[in-house]
């Protein structure tokens, strides 16, 4: 298997892998072409994915906010290559990069319900926060 930063050349099979892996996509949104393809210009290298030949079979994107604070996001493994360690790889790939910006603490925002993904982060040392609320304003239920 081979570990890379995703480019925009990858953005269909990113939505492929995102659609086996159940994660919600906003097409309108965060997840337009357009929006990634931003995303990888600003944050080269933060978009990273693992192929099993020229198959996408998981991606991580991290984020960072200059604050010492990085963030990752929308970790997704394919169903079929579950339970072999892949997004230990990618998140601990993402927090490298993360902390050659300078980030110092690391955070993860999970969907409920969403186990699995709680145990992969408490197997890498995050624990959750339940004195923390979440609150969004969106303009539409697409972004």
């Amino acid at each position: 298997m081979e570990i890379r930063a995703l480019t925009i050349e990858d953005y269909d099979a990113i939505i492929q892998l995102w659609t086996r892996a159940g994660l919600p996509f906003k097409p309108k949104g965060r997840d337009s072409r357009q929006m990634v393809k931003r995303q990888m210009v600003t944050s080269p290298g933060l978009f990273v994915g693992i192929f099993d030949h020229e198959r996408l079979v998981g991606l991580v994107i991290g984020s960072y906010d200059t604050r010492m604070k990085g963030w990752i996001n929308r970790l997704a493994v394919d169903p079929r290559y579950r339970r072999q360690g892949i997004a230990q790889e990618l998140v601990k790939k993402v927090e490298e990069s993360l902390e050659k910006r300078g980030a110092a603490v690391f955070g993860a925002l999970i969907e409920t319900p969403n186990e699995e993904s709680l145990q992969v982060f408490g197997k890498l040392g995050y624990s959750p926060h339940p004195d923390i609320l979440y609150v969004s304003k969106r303009k539409s239920k697409d972004v």
